[in-house]
Parts: structure tokens; C-alpha cells; sequence
């Protein structure tokens, strides 16, 4: 067989290949059959994590155009948009979704489809259908379903693989239900059920390696401990409202303001002002790397404008600097308003 570069070592080609942006990956599949192979294998995600070419991409799936997920990548300040997800539910949302070994996993929801001449919702609410997306393969997967159907439930990666916990059946009963999917059997398992239940959507974040699950208007938080056992429960008097992960410290957007949370009640601390996003609603925010970021979203009528605006605008917050301020990146390029679910894949 012919080097992968000739003149090198196909271990020190392959350290070449790993160095590149995933952003240009698709390109490089195009020079040759063997850099194509290389590129789609396991391998090449390996070899970026021991170079430390390892990238942190957002994942993001907003209302229009339905079931398409689009990527950004913070260093190139680009966009990439992905093949469309190919589930029968429409406008599928009320999901969970996460990452682990490389991959983008979107876990159960129903269809939030309006018929436009009755204006009757689809009737499924909630389901157990699981996909993953390859980035090296540029494809989807169907994998095996969640033993429980569930929406507006917590989803987080955990060590590997994915814990899911709470949410409403598709007859909108709410559930205590826990289970843990591992990737690379492509299995489900319960879990203990959670302590308690309640009649808003839950959510999930990841602090100090333990899967915390939150439900909204509720101050008490339910901790996944030793070993995935038993649940804790907690008070923290956390705020209320959108919430982001960096570094595993955790930040929240409430009353016009990003501010930092702890643990046992300690008082939070303002990190910076958000008042500009006061007349967003919908949008979607996430940690990735150093920075907060704020997508989409939608404006409401109101006494500036008569109609709903959808938007795609994309700002960002460094929260580790100084002085954190607000900038403006690249809007997402093929779609737009409400983001309903994101997720930050490392490849």
C-alpha cells in the first residue's frame, strides 16, 4: 500500500491528518480512499485527543427548517449544517440530547407539529426513540429505544454514556423513572427512581462529576450519588432560569443578569449583564470552552414590532477573563427561532 504522505511514516501522517479543523474534513475525504478510511475511523479521534487537537463543537437544533441540526465551530467562527435527522416524528422536540465518544446522541421528545389549517398538535408527546449522528460519517443511526418514552425530562453525558431521569409520559403524567444508556453496547438499564416528582419539565447539569436534575420553579435539586445508587436531595437556592456549564462551573441568566452559582447556599456572584436578551425568549444558551453562548431565539410582538421574529443571531461570553463582554459571531446559516435542544460535541 502507498504511504498515506509520501516521505512519512503513516503513524506521523495520521498525527498530520488529526491537526486539521474538523470544519475541512469533508474536503480532505475527497484527496484519496486511504485518507477517506482514515478520516471515518475511530482512530483519527484517538489520535486527535493525544495531540491535543481535540475540538469542541455547538450543537444546535432550531424550529425552522424542522429536524436540522446545525454545528458551529467557535475557533473558525463557521457554521455546518448536518443531513437532515431522519425521524418519522415532525418538529421533533421536548428531547434530550448529549455527546460521548464522538458522537451526538438525540434521545426521545415528541412532535411539536401545528397543523397550519386546524391548528391541532400531533399527537405524539413523548418517545423512546434514540439516534446518534457520526460526524466522520456524516450520517445518522437509529440506536436501541429508552425503556420508557419520556419528554421535557434531564439528559446528561455522564462518563461515558447517558443518564436520562424524569419527564412526562406521552399521556402527560409526569414520572420518577431513571435509566443509563452505555454507547458501546448500545443498551439501556434502570436506575434508581428519582425521590420525587413534579408538574414542570426537568433538566439536567453535570457539577463536580455528578448529574444534578433540576425542575423549574423548584429550588430543591435531586443529585445522582455513589455510583448511580441512590438520589440525594438538596437545596442550594439556585436562580431560577437558563443555565450553562463551563469549566463545570455553573452560570445562570435570571433578572437581566449572567451570574455564577455554588453549592450550599452560598451567595452568587454577577459575572456580567444580559439585559440586551430581556425581549428574547426561546433561545438556546450553552457553555463551550471559556464561553457562554446565546442562540437563536424568538421576539415576540410587541410595542416596537407587531410580529413574531425569528431569529438566528449568535453572541457569546467569555466567563474566565476579567472583564467578560459581550460579542457578536457568525449567525446560524440555515436556521432559525426557537432552539429546541442543544449540546456541545467533542471530537
Amino acid at each position: 500500500m502507498s504511504p498515506l504522505i509520501d516521505g512519512l511514516p503513516d503513524e506521523i501522517a495520521i498525527q498530520c491528518l488529526a491537526r486539521v479543523p474538523f470544519y475541512f474534513h469533508p474536503q480532505l475525504q475527497l484527496v484519496c480512499h486511504s485518507w477517506r478510511t482514515v478520516l471515518r475511523s475511530p482512530r483519527i479521534i484517538k489520535t486527535r485527543c493525544e495531540v491535543g487537537a481535540s475540538e469542541e463543537l455547538l450543537c444546535a437544533l432550531a424550529y425552522d427548517p424542522e429536524n436540522i441540526w446545525q454545528l458551529y465551530d467557535p475557533l473558525l467562527d463557521r457554521w455546518i449544517t448536518l443531513p437532515v435527522m431522519p425521524s418519522e416524528i415532525r418538529h421533533l422536540a421536548r428531547f434530550g440530547a448529549a455527546s460521548v465518544g464522538g458522537k451526538l446522541f438525540v434521545i426521545g421528545g415528541g412532535s411539536d407539529r401545528v397543523d397550519p389549517l386546524t391548528g391541532d398538535h400531533d399527537r405524539i408527546f413523548a418517545s423512546n426513540e434514540v439516534w446518534s449522528y457520526d460526524p466522520l460519517r456524516f450520517e445518522w443511526a437509529q440506536r436501541s429505544p429508552m425503556l420508557v418514552p419520556r419528554a421535557m425530562f434531564a439528559c446528561c453525558a455522564l462518563d461515558g454514556k447517558i443518564v436520562v431521569a424524569g419527564g412526562f409520559t406521552n399521556c402527560r403524567e409526569t414520572i420518577t423513572k431513571a435509566e443509563i444508556y452505555d454507547p458501546q453496547l448500545d443498551k439501556w438499564e434502570p436506575l434508581p427512581d428519582l425521590r420525587h416528582s413534579h408538574t414542570s419539565a426537568c433538566s439536567g447539569v453535570i457539577i463536580g462529576g455528578k448529574m444534578h436534575v433540576l425542575h423549574k420553579g423548584l429550588s430543591t435539586i435531586q443529585i445522582l450519588d455513589y455510583g448511580g445508587k441512590k438520589w440525594d436531595v438538596a437545596d442550594y437556592g439556585w436562580l431560577q432560569g437558563p443555565m450553562a456549564v463551563v469549566r463545570g462551573e455553573l452560570y445562570v441568566l435570571s433578572n437581566g443578569c449572567i451570574s455564577k452559582q455554588y453549592g450550599d447556599n452560598l451567595t452568587d456572584r454577577v459575572v456580567s449583564y444580559a439585559s440586551d436578551f430581556q425581549s428574547r425568549i426561546s433561545f438556546g444558551m450553552i457553555g463551550v470552552g471559556d464561553e457562554i453562548f446565546i442562540i437563536g431565539g424568538v421576539i415576540g410582538p410587541g410595542p416596537r414590532n407587531q410580529f413574531i421574529k425569528q431569529l438566528s443571531d449568535a453572541d457569546a461570553l467569555n466567563v474566565r477573563v476579567e472583564k467578560p463582554a459581550w460579542r457578536r459571531v457568525s449567525p446560524m446559516t440555515h436556521c432559525c427561532g426557537s432552539i429546541l435542544g442543544s449540546a456541545v460535541l467533542r471530537i
